[in-house]
C-alpha cells in the first residue's frame, strides 16, 4: 500500500519519491516507517494521484501541507509545483522540506521554481561544516553538498516567503552553536528538531 499523503494533527504529509542523494544516519529510513505509516513507496506517484489521495484527508482543515516522505521531494519538482498550484487555489500554505541540493540533483534553478508556489522551504542544515555534514549525510555529491545546501538557501530567500535552516539535536550542543552562527550570516532562521527513533 502506497502511502502518498497522510495527516499528523493539522499538517498533512506528502511524500513522493524513495530516492535521496543522502544516506543520513539517522535518518527514518533505517526504520521504514514513521509514526502508524509505512512510507516506502512501490511506485513514485502523480501529481493527480496526490491530489486524489487528499480525499481522504480533512484537507478543508489542515493549516499546512508539506512536502517530506521518505526520500529527497526534489527530485519531483514538477509534481511539487502542480500541487502546490492546486493547494493555492484551495488556500493552503505549503512548506518543501528538503536536504537542500537540488541544484546537484537536477540541475536548475530550483528556487526560481519555487517562486510563487512554496510558502516556506525546510532545508537540513545538519552539520556546520562540509566534512562533518558528510560524515553524517554522506552525500552522493560529497563535501560540496553542504555548500551547495548553503547557496541553495540564499537564493531562496529570493523567492520564497519564509527559508529555515534545521539540525537535528543529537549532532550536540557545540555543532548547533556553530550552526546558529551560519543561519545568522545568511539571515536565516534555525530550527533545532527532535531525532525521532
Amino acid at each position: 500500500m502506497n502511502t502518498y499523503s497522510y495527516a499528523i494533527g493539522k499538517k498533512i504529509y506528502v511524500n513522493l519519491t524513495n530516492r535521496c542523494s543522502n544516506a543520513c544516519d539517522f535518518c527514518v529510513r533505517v526504520n521504514d516507517s514513521y509514526s502508524d505509516y509505512s512510507l516506502w513507496l512501490d511506485k513514485e506517484p502523480t501529481a493527480e494521484e496526490v491530489i486524489n489521495s487528499f480525499s481522504a484527508l480533512d484537507l478543508e482543515s489542515a493549516e499546512e501541507v508539506v512536502f517530506c516522505g521518505y526520500g529527497e521531494p526534489i527530485y519531483k519538482i514538477d509534481e511539487i509545483i502542480a500541487i502546490s498550484e492546486y493547494l493555492h487555489k484551495k488556500g493552503k500554505k505549503t512548506r518543501l522540506n528538503t536536504n537542500g541540493q537540488g541544484e546537484l540533483i537536477i540541475g536548475t534553478d530550483v528556487s526560481k521554481r519555487l517562486s510563487g508556489v512554496i510558502d516556506t522551504v525546510s532545508i537540513s542544515l545538519n552539520a556546520a561544516s562540509a566534512k562533518a555534514y558528510q560524515d553524517i549525510c554522506h552525500s552522493e555529491f560529497g563535501e560540496k553538498a553542504f555548500y551547495s545546501l548553503l547557496e541553495f538557501a540564499k537564493n531562496c530567500k529570493n523567492y520564497v516567503p519564509r527559508v529555515i535552516l534545521s539540525i537535528v539535536d543529537v549532532v550536540g550542543a557545540e555543532e548547533i552553536k556553530k550552526a546558529q552562527e551560519i543561519a545568522d550570516e545568511l539571515g536565516i532562521e534555525l530550527r533545532v528538531r527532535a531525532y525521532i527513533a
